[in-house]
Formats: C-alpha cells, sequence, structure tokens
C-alpha cells in the first residue's frame, strides 16, 4: 500500500544521509534516460550516465541524443532545487521546465508554445487549437498553484499537461518532469516511465483524452509509484541494515 511504504520512506530518511543522495544520483540518470528513450533517444542507459557524468560522446549517435540527455539531466537538478521551495506552481514553472528540457537540442522553440497544429505520432486525439493554447495554459497554472501535491494531483497534471500539448516538442518529458515536481514536494520519490511501459502508457493516455476516462492512467501511474517506494525502500535498507532497530 502507497501509504504505509511512504510513512516507511519517511521514517527512514533521518536516517538515510548520504545512501540517499546516492540513490537520488542514480535515479536522475534514470529519468533521464527513461524519459528520453520512450521519446525515440537512442542512448543506452549506461550511454546517458556516461553522457551526463564524464561528457563522453558515443559513436554513431547523433548529438542532438547527446544534447537531450544534458538537458534533461540539469532540468531535473532545477526541478530537484525548485521542488525544496514553497513557491506555488504556475504556468512559469512549466515553460522554465521547458525551456531547459530542449535547451541545446532545440532552442528556437525553448518555452514558447506552437503556432502552429500539433499531432501525436499514430494518435487519433484531436489537440486544442494552437490559437486556444495561451488561455488553456493561463487557466492549467492556475489550476496547478492549488493543487496538492499528492499523487492523484501530480498525475492528473501531467495528463493535463499533455492534453494540451502547448509546445512544438518536448510535451511528455516536461509533463513528467511536472508531475515529480509535484510528487517530490509531497515527499514521493520521483517515478520514471520505463520504455517496457511505453505502449501501456501511451494507451492510457490516449484514453484519457479520447472518453475522458483518466482511470487506467491513474492505476497505471499509481502502480508504478508502488514499485519505485518498494525500489527505495529496498535501496536504503540495504544501505541502513539496522534501520529497523532505530525505531
Amino acid at each position: 500500500m502507497i501509504a504505509v511504504k511512504k510513512a516507511e520512506l519517511d521514517r527512514l530518511r533521518p536516517l538515510s544521509g548520504g545512501a540517499l543522495m546516492q540513490l537520488q544520483k542514480y535515479y536522475d540518470v534514470e529519468l533521464t534516460y527513461t524519459s528520453n528513450a520512450i521519446e525515440g533517444n537512442t542512448l543506452t542507459h549506461r550511454e546517458t550516465a556516461e553522457v551526463i557524468e564524464h561528457g563522453i560522446t558515443v559513436g554513431g549517435k547523433p548529438l542532438r541524443d547527446h544534447f537531450e540527455a544534458v538537458d534533461h539531466y540539469e532540468a531535473v537538478q532545477w526541478m530537484r532545487g525548485l521542488a525544496a521551495e514553497a513557491t506555488p506552481l504556475g504556468e512559469s514553472a512549466v515553460l522554465d521546465l521547458h525551456r531547459r528540457i530542449v535547451a541545446r537540442s532545440e532552442p528556437a522553440i525553448a518555452g514558447v508554445y506552437s503556432p502552429h497544429p500539433r499531432r501525436i505520432a499514430g494518435s487519433p486525439v484531436i489537440l486544442p487549437n494552437p490559437l486556444k493554447i495561451p488561455q488553456l495554459m493561463e487557466e492549467f497554472g492556475s489550476w496547478l498553484s492549488t493543487a496538492a501535491s499528492m499523487p492523484e494531483q501530480a498525475f492528473e497534471g501531467h495528463f493535463r499537461l499533455t492534453a494540451i500539448h502547448p509546445f512544438s516538442d518536448g510535451n511528455g518529458r516536461t509533463a513528467r518532469l511536472l508531475m515529480n515536481l509535484m510528487l517530490i514536494r509531497g515527499g514521493y520519490p520521483p517515478v520514471a516511465v520505463r520504455p517496457e511501459d511505453r505502449k501501456t502508457y501511451l494507451d492510457a493516455l490516449e484514453r484519457g483524452s479520447l472518453a475522458e476516462d483518466l482511470k487506467p492512467f491513474q492505476t497505471f501511474m499509481h502502480e508504478r509509484l508502488d514499485a519505485t517506494l518498494d525500489e527505495y525502500l529496498r535501496a536504503l535498507r540495504e544501505a541502513l541494515p539496522n534501520a529497523d532497530l532505530q525505531r
């Protein structure tokens, strides 16, 4: 159960120190690799880590893929800093996230709403007219400023942003980072959507738009959060073998 696991994570946090920091660093690379991979980035997990940690260029891989890895990782670091603040989230936070996610790979569209019609490849979903984007994003920002930092609201925020699809590219990456920003503010670990989850994830998002049914998406994301809590707890217990004795 998520609530029980969250309580256990909270209990271990004061004891974790460096262990939690090491787990966070690993997961920041994981978030970058997975979020980029489901959008078509060809770097493997190890290659993503090497690009981020050592600045290594991987032979035979597009330069853009390297830029996307660095951009996303730096966006994650910025997101964590914002998560530690108490400032209400809003439209400007979404723009700042997007600006960082495509800073090197697509600087011309960074933080800029698309003036063109957008389509999701292979999906029948019809996205809002670009002329409506400013108003829709203003309304989304207002909702975001009062949304609780809880899983259900974080997942709904993710869906709402992808449904508007305000940018020419980088919508999914921005939505996933926004979701994780909300989760971290609530004391939850960030959730990665893995490449093997891609079909289930996209099908659930599509159903949310076509049938106005968010239950499959909420269920899928709660399952991923539950699995992530298991990973965090397992890693912390391994690093702190006597933690259960310090209740």
